[in-house]
């Protein structure tokens, strides 16, 4: 009898726990302000475009300067965010997909990829605390390197990155280790890339080495336009060699 008793009990809390979990809500505690409007262009994963800048901008009920003590002792920080722009909401997810470094045209299972569209479309980045402005008329701001979010992202929730814990090395990363991402040559006329301001350069070639096309896509002749920051980026792409044609206001 006490173990029908026992028995009973857990499968009751198990119940209960999953109850409590299937209706667990999800709310943003920051969105993060970027120079994508859009995700077209964004780095594909975070750490890749290093001079990339963006910041962290908490929900007015977390901006408490208290809820950040200790941070300014870390270098990194993991984001757990939201895949916000996916189309179909969230039920666009399927089993197997296709990922860009295996151009498009090989299914992997959904779960060995970090692909946007999952049964929870939920992202995690690692980015590079640059500084964190607590003067700023909507601060505390957390001002990052390397992310690889649009502008408008919901941010749920930041941890710091601990190397001990997070840093694993000499390891397996699947079909990674055996496709290695091509970055391109981007010819860049100084004509054109004078109209961009001298601190954002950097990143900007450095996105566009990592050929933001859909993989895809393979017409020499096609005109592609990148909104970064407030240009309309104008680029074809020929074999390895990304040419900037333009550089246009986004507005």
């Amino acid at each position: 009898m006490l173990f029908l008793l026992k028995y009973c009990y857990n499968g009751f809390m198990m119940i209960a726990k999953s109850c409590i979990f299937a209706c667990m809500k999800l709310h943003p505690i920051a969105h993060f302000r970027s120079s994508f409007p859009s995700k077209f262009g964004v780095p594909r994963q975070s750490g890749i475009v290093n001079e990339l800048q963006g910041c962290i901008v908490f929900q007015p009920e977390y901006r408490i300067d208290e809820a950040l003590r200790g941070l300014e002792g870390f270098d990194f920080l993991w984001l757990i965010w939201g895949f916000s722009a996916n189309r179909n909401g969230d039920k666009a997810w399927y089993p197997t997909v296709r990922p860009p470094l295996l151009g498009g045209n090989k299914a992997v299972g959904v779960f060995a990829t970090r692909s946007p569209y999952r049964p929870n479309p939920l992202g995690l980045s690692s980015v590079r605390i640059e500084r964190i402005d607590y003067d700023a008329a909507d601060g505390p701001v957390i001002h990052v390197l390397g992310a690889d979010l649009m502008d408008g992202t919901p941010i749920y929730d930041i941890k710091p990155y601990l190397e001990y814990a997070d840093s694993h090395a000499n390891i397996r990363s699947g079909f990674v280790d055996s496709n290695k991402w091509q970055l391109l040559d981007v010819v860049f006329p100084s004509s054109l890339a004078s109209r961009i301001p001298g601190d954002m350069l950097p990143a900007l070639i450095k996105v566009l080495e990592q050929d933001p096309r859909p993989q895809y896509h393979n017409d020499a002749e096609k005109i592609y336009g990148m909104q970064y920051a407030t240009f309309d980026i104008r680029f074809r792409v020929n074999g390895t060699v990304l040419t900037v044609v333009d550089v246009l206001s986004a507005d």
